[in-house]
């Protein structure tokens, strides 16, 4: 497969590339990144022909929104060939005098911080009102109207413990999926979904919306199988259309030394452990660990395509390359005969 080959979006009329660009990095991901690094890694990706670029108020508090925006507004404004999703859930603000905010959130386990990101702060909000705000902010960010996707972001019982339940009343009865279907039938946006690491809040989204296409992080990789046997099937069944992230978990299977992150955090001695195993069947077919990676996600029908981040022109290039890369039946073969891998 091809990386540039196109995939189509559920029932949304879209179609992307089945690799996708991922922008968190972009916001200062574990570093600082350059502008100038950022500006060529997007224009790397452009010119490879990479279609699908995915970002979030959150990366970097909007450094991201307007990093993409800057590239992709400049291109083919008539014939629109490219696909762009961002996401709802946070407001981003900024402490004034004689102004109050809300208590700062609790820290979202899955919340790496940025390091250069710009001087704001998110308030959740999942209610009618702050996702039709959060619309109309990432357009103004972007610099164009009608991004194509919006995904509801880091909503889940991991993501805000004793606070899921009023978020989640946010979204449901307080006219969050209300905002997002109007949004649709108005064709302001093609489709909608969840954004999450999370595959057990899509699941229960799905009994309350209805869902063109969502995005899973980190829980269908080689690291972490746990969506395949109730997810996967569950999402195929609903005709909804699914974006892998996250595929190396943070890092964890594309670095091989020096503070190996998985989930966001430093890697624990089992997780290296069973990356080393991963490693140890790839070095045995001359196959790159972060190849294996890339591609096994794909290997399921449930999933459209993969987004992936970078943080400069090479790191995407390589990515590329490795999505490309021919791996041999045998390995995922042996990977399944070992216990590593489901399929």
């Amino acid at each position: 497969m091809k990386a540039t080959d196109k995939r189509p979006v559920g029932k949304t009329g879209i179609s992307v590339t089945a690799l996708g660009v991922g922008s968190a990095p972009l916001g200062g991901l574990y570093a600082p990144v350059a502008k100038e690094d950022a500006t060529a890694m997007l224009t790397e990706a452009w010119n490879a022909g990479l279609r699908y670029f995915d970002t979030a108020p959150m990366y970097g508090n909007t450094r991201a929104e307007h990093l993409v925006g800057e590239l992709l507004r400049e291109k083919s404004p008539e014939s629109r060939d490219w696909v762009i999703s961002t996401k709802v859930g946070r407001l981003m603000t900024t402490e004034r005098a004689g102004r109050t905010l809300p208590p700062a959130p609790p820290k979202n386990p899955l919340d790496p911080g940025w390091w250069n990101g710009l001087d704001f702060r998110e308030v959740f909000d999942y209610s009618y009102d702050g996702v039709m705000r959060s619309f109309d902010d990432s357009q103004q960010r972007l610099g164009f109207p009608r991004p194509d996707l919006l995904f509801v972001h880091d909503i889940g019982r991991v993501t805000h413990a004793d606070l899921h339940e009023h978020h989640w009343t946010a979204l449901t009865r307080g006219g969050g999926f209300k905002a997002l279907s109007e949004l649709r039938d108005a064709g302001d946006i093609r489709g909608f979904g969840l954004g999450v690491n999370e595959w057990q809040i899509i699941r229960d989204a799905l009994e309350e919306a209805d869902l063109d296409c969502s995005m899973l992080a980190g829980r269908y990789t080689l690291l972490d199988q746990d969506a395949e046997e109730e997810f996967l099937p569950l999402a195929e069944r609903h005709g909804m259309a699914l974006v892998v992230a996250g595929v190396f978990n943070s890092g964890i299977l594309a670095s091989t030394s020096g503070r190996r992150k998985f989930n966001y955090a430093d890697a624990p001695a089992d997780m290296i452990e069973r990356a080393e195993q991963l490693r140890a069947v790839c070095d045995s077919f001359s196959v790159p660990l972060p190849a294996a990676a890339i591609q096994f996600p794909l290997r399921h029908p449930a999933t459209t395509c993969v987004a992936i981040g970078a943080k400069t022109a090479a790191q995407i290039a390589a990515n590329i390359e490795w999505f490309e890369q021919d791996i041999p039946e045998e390995l995922w073969a042996t990977l399944k005969s070992r216990g590593l891998t489901n399929r």
